[in-house]
């Protein structure tokens, strides 16, 4: 099996600068993309925006709602099949390639939970066009209302005075923008507790040091395994993330398998497998999983600890084929360790401020 903490240095690498920018002034191409990010009216009918799959209250995930899945487009009554995917640390992903070592092989990096799209700006371009998201007819109608918006001068600032002419040009440019948003410090934070503590400036809880320690621990937690928690050799923050894919197990439906990455690779020994998440922001971000089985971070720390302990009854696998069964299913923690490790994870929400000593 090629080794995880190898794919914890290509996440380090992909990271040049880890938020040292910190609450740096927006760019004026981010400026422009987060203008198109929360336009509520690039979709048909009006009403429906980037932000409104991808909150910033939830971390730029879902919309901080466990009890909610898969969400609502534009029209009414069509919905998503899957969870939405952080736009936050996306940005860090990168291009969808195979990596080997040796003879063991892993998929890692590219866009959404099954990889399909190479890039951000990739990404960006579907949601519009996609009957289930924003549902615009074509290119063309996205670009002409972005070019009747009160932002169209930002950008023909940014694109040129041609940058709304050409359709297939402009419709680029507006994915270009986003993506430089999504990219931006005020989406990737680096402001947990998490970050203060790796900075020296506060202290974990014994509990939450607990649970880091399990987290890490390869005999017990082993998160860090594809979640790397280390600061790398060059200072750059962790990403939490090795951006590989793999099948937890979780339950489904077997007899209509959302099938991910094989789907998009053409190989069905990806088949079942979906792209490890980022758990930055993960506290705030429920319900977890490509299909949002699980409503609470307990929940699915515990699945991981005994998803194939005798007398759990968890529900079948969604595609049983490619389950992973070395590195999670029975790990043998403890519930108060399970809690442990949930309050580690809670300290990886943006935006903490420490409590006033006074």
């Amino acid at each position: 099996m090629i080794n995880r903490k190898i794919l914890g240095c290509i996440a380090a690498m992909a990271l040049v600068v880890a938020g040292s920018a910190g609450a740096a002034e927006l760019t004026q191409k981010q400026k422009l993309g987060k203008n198109l990010f929360f336009d509520v009216r690039l979709s048909s009918p009006a009403g429906q925006a980037c932000a409104s799959c991808h909150s910033p209250g939830a971390g730029f995930n879902g919309i901080g709602d466990a009890n909610i899945a898969v969400h609502e487009g534009a029209v009414v009554g069509r919905f998503g099949n899957r969870n939405p995917p952080a736009a936050a640390y996306a940005s860090f992903s990168p291009v969808l390639s195979l990596q080997c070592d040796g003879t063991d092989c892993l998929w890692i990096g590219g866009q959404f939970w099954d990889g399909r799209a190479a890039t951000l700006a990739d990404q960006a371009k579907g949601p519009f066009l996609n009957p289930v998201e924003q549902n615009n007819r074509s290119k063309k109608d996205v670009v002409k209302l972005v070019a009747s918006s009160n932002y169209a001068e930002l950008f023909i600032k940014v694109y040129g005075v041609r940058g709304l002419f050409d359709v297939k040009k402009a419709y680029d440019n507006i994915a270009d923008a986003i993506a430089a948003y999504e990219s931006s410090a005020e989406v990737n934070k680096f402001s947990s507790k998490y970050d203060q503590y790796l900075e020296g400036k506060i202290t974990l809880s014994a509990k939450e040091m607990d649970g880091l320690e399990l987290f890490n621990r390869p005999d017990k937690g082993n998160c860090a395994a594809c979640h790397p928690s280390s600061v790398a050799g060059d200072g750059t923050k962790p990403l939490f993330t090795d951006f590989s894919y793999d099948n937890l197990g979780a339950p489904g439906d077997p007899a209509n398998p959302d099938l991910g990455l094989g789907v998009t690779v053409g190989d069905a020994n990806e088949n079942g497998k979906f792209k490890v998440p980022t758990l930055r922001n993960v506290g705030i971000a429920a319900p977890y999983g490509h299909n949002g089985y699980f409503k609470t971070l307990k929940e699915i720390v515990h699945f991981y600890n005994t998803r194939d302990v005798a007398g759990e009854n968890w529900p079948a696998p969604e595609y049983p084929a490619t389950v992973n069964t070395d590195e999670l299913g029975n790990l043998g923690l403890t519930d108060a360790e399970e809690d442990a490790i949930v309050a580690f994870m809670m300290t990886l929400t943006d935006g903490y401020a420490p409590p006033n000593p006074r």
